[in-house]
């Protein structure tokens, strides 16, 4: 009875389509609980983000257990971004700066930022004292007798004249603008003294971050400090005069100081704001007292009647470099309007060869195509070299720290040698330049002495990084913002010989990517019409013939072979994700290989190009509309880098012509040429 009973409530009740809908939203909402449940069982989940599901699953209405289950698994997915990552570079090594911020990848992007950050150490004594001492020398001084009931501080009375145009804000629901995923800042201190709780603040305005939690216990790597870390990355992408960042967390009343550099992040002593009023007052006064270098602005990038510029000695006289623009964030170009120069500033490691040598050394034996030399130099502050052990961060010991483990003091020597990426390391410009002692300065000529710089250190038991300065005679565009199809098969063949130059004088380029290969498209300007950037990653190559050393040179000779086989991959990277100089997208099977471990990754590319049918195949589903008729020139040259599906058993000395030849021919075929 009750059997006929229910089927006659199902007839008379048909669902017909009315499941389709659910059908959609469950697929999608079984896809982000997976994620949930990933989240749940890592250390830094937010419990906050499931408390109105939980809530909803007690009174035990249903549609709102639902709602309340799709908003807790979405939460924290937010939308990608529209540009596409592909616009760092075919992925060499790790990058966090292009990241599409795609929930599917999130786990790794973490990951990655955890290692791009650094060491962190906590808990150095004298961390206050080194970063606030100056800021409060005679300053009137503070009596601390606790907070009262009503949480005012019992201070002596003190006149507060804040030195600088600054003010903290708070917009914890507003999003930065600037940043290439949405991200929000709890709190911190920014340059606009006007700034409210409308604002539009961008990153280029913060000066100082701050991260708040209510939980004592989210003072750990996984929660507040990586949060704080990744804000710190934010403002020195957005500030190209920054050498380093100070920001601050508060978790329940517990507040650390931070300080964020190219080597890592070092952090206060903790101490509860409740109980040292003091301690939490001055850091407030520290942070609106601090001079722009105290708050680890480069002082030797000036400003008078409203132009930026630095100052060198240069042949025995001062010249003055005045900063029209910058060119990109983590490369300066300055110089006569008919003789503009690049000014690069990075932060080195010791161990490695300076890129300022062998550009000049590069440059006075003729090679082409590859950015000239002007001058080079380690930056001075105060008449002593601008490093992060000594100068940065104040001599402070990173042995004193509270978490501080011997084995995870020095990098790996495979990462310094085979670099990381760059990004936020180093600042570039435009501009034009000015000479105090001379005029007319004409661009150095084949044979010229390079300036003096100090020596390489010795060992060091801990890392450091010294601040360089390169300045260049060449600059342009990366070369996937080639105005043409015809563009950038030229900009190619040009780099190709600029790197076949250059191992032909000694050297080896080994950072080969698209962000190194340049481009300059104006016929009037006096640099290369293409050219190779950043050897500091570069090595001096020992020929064979010199010293005989047949087992090294042969070496080297490979890895000149991989060069050009990421020269394939970057033709065929700019392929898929560009449609001209200023459209990008993001693909998501080739997203992947920014997150993916070397190996892997490898791995990955070998299995894209080894074999042709579906090199063809891939080309044909992913390749833009404006580079399908590039197909087969781009086969022609995997056939030529990867013979037979397998690298080159032996060295191939003519690999360099045969390349140039292909991409010469394609130039001239008719539909290459058709639409550019």
């Amino acid at each position: 009875m009750a059997d006929q009973l229910r089927s006659k409530i199902i007839k008379d009740n048909p669902i017909g389509k009315g499941l389709a809908a659910f059908r959609a939203f469950g697929r999608a909402l079984f896809s982000e609980l997976s994620r949930l449940n990933t989240a749940i069982t890592s250390d830094d989940f937010d419990l906050d983000r499931i408390r109105p599901l939980l809530k909803s699953a007690i009174t035990g209405d249903p549609d709102d257990v639902w709602g309340q289950v799709y908003k807790a698994v979405t939460k924290s997915t937010p939308p990608p971004r529209a540009i596409a990552s592909s616009v760092q570079q075919t992925p060499w090594l790790h990058n966090t700066s292009g990241f599409a911020n795609s929930s599917e990848y999130r786990k790794d992007v973490d990951r990655i930022l955890r290692d791009k950050l650094g060491a962190m150490y906590v808990g150095l004594p004298r961390f206050h004292e080194a970063f606030f001492g100056r800021c409060m020398e005679g300053s009137e001084p503070l009596s601390n007798n606790g907070w009262s009931d009503g949480r005012q501080m019992q201070i002596r009375t003190i006149t507060i004249r804040p030195r600088h145009r600054r003010r903290p804000l708070a917009q914890p629901n507003k999003p930065i603008q600037g940043s290439t995923a949405e991200r929000k800042l709890d709190v911190g201190f920014v340059d606009d003294p006007k700034a409210g709780k409308d604002s539009r603040c961008h990153w280029s305005h913060i000066l100082v971050p701050g991260e708040l939690k209510s939980n004592p216990s989210a003072d750990k790597a996984s929660k507040a400090w990586l949060n704080i870390g990744t804000y710190a990355r934010e403002v020195l992408a957005a500030q190209d005069t920054r050498c380093f960042v100070l920001g601050f967390t508060i978790c329940g009343s517990l507040m650390r100081i931070w300080e964020f550099d190219r080597l890592g992040g070092n952090a206060s002593e903790q101490f509860d704001i409740n109980k040292d009023g003091l301690q939490f007052v001055s850091t407030v006064l520290g942070f609106l007292w601090m001079s722009e270098e105290e708050l680890g602005f480069d002082p030797t990038i000036m400003t008078a009647n409203d132009e930026r510029f630095i100052e060198i000695e240069r042949d025995g006289s001062t010249e003055r470099l005045i900063i029209d623009e910058v060119m990109q964030r983590a490369p300066l170009v300055a110089g006569h309007p008919r003789k503009p120069l690049v000014i690069k500033d990075s932060w080195q490691y010791l161990e490695r060869d300076e890129e300022g040598k062998l550009l000049c050394e590069a440059t006075g034996k003729g090679v082409v195509n590859v950015a000239r030399y002007y001058h080079h130099e380690t930056v001075q502050i105060r008449g002593t070299e601008d490093d992060i052990r000594n100068n940065v961060r104040r001599g402070l010991d990173v042995t004193t720290a509270a978490n501080y483990r011997p084995e995870r003091s020095m990098p790996p020597l495979s990462t310094i040698a085979a670099g990381v990426s760059r990004k936020g390391r180093s600042s570039s410009a435009t501009g034009r330049k000015r000479s105090l002692g001379q005029t007319g300065a004409a661009l150095p000529p084949s044979k010229r002495s390079c300036s003096t710089s100090p020596t390489k250190a010795g060992n060091h038991a801990l890392p450091n990084r010294v601040h360089r300065r390169v300045i260049l005679c060449d600059y342009g565009k990366p070369i996937y913002k080639a105005s043409s199809r015809k563009a950038l098969l030229a900009a190619l063949e040009g780099c190709i010989e600029g790197h076949e130059s250059l191992r032909k004088a000694g050297f080896l380029h080994r950072d080969i990517s698209i962000n190194n290969l340049m481009i300059n498209e104006d016929d009037n300007s006096p640099s290369w019409h293409s050219f190779l950037i950043d050897l500091d990653l570069a090595i001096r190559e020992q020929r064979e013939g010199i010293s005989g050393a047949r087992g090294k040179t042969g070496t080297r000779a490979f890895m000149a072979i991989g060069a050009l086989l990421v020269i394939l991959l970057g033709l065929f990277w700019i392929c898929i994700h560009y449609n001209g100089p200023n459209e990008s997208r993001v693909v998501p099977r080739f997203e992947k290989w920014n997150y993916v471990d070397t190996e892997e990754l490898a791995s990955s590319k070998k299995g894209v190009i080894d074999e042709e049918g579906d090199f063809l195949k891939i080309m044909e589903e992913h390749f833009r509309s404006s580079c399908q008729t590039l197909t087969s020139w781009v086969n022609r040259l995997r056939r030529k880098v990867f013979p037979n599906g397998e690298r080159w058993k032996k060295p191939n000395p003519q690999l360099y012509s045969s390349m140039k030849e292909i991409l010469r021919e394609a130039r001239e075929d008719p539909e290459v040429f058709a639409d550019r």
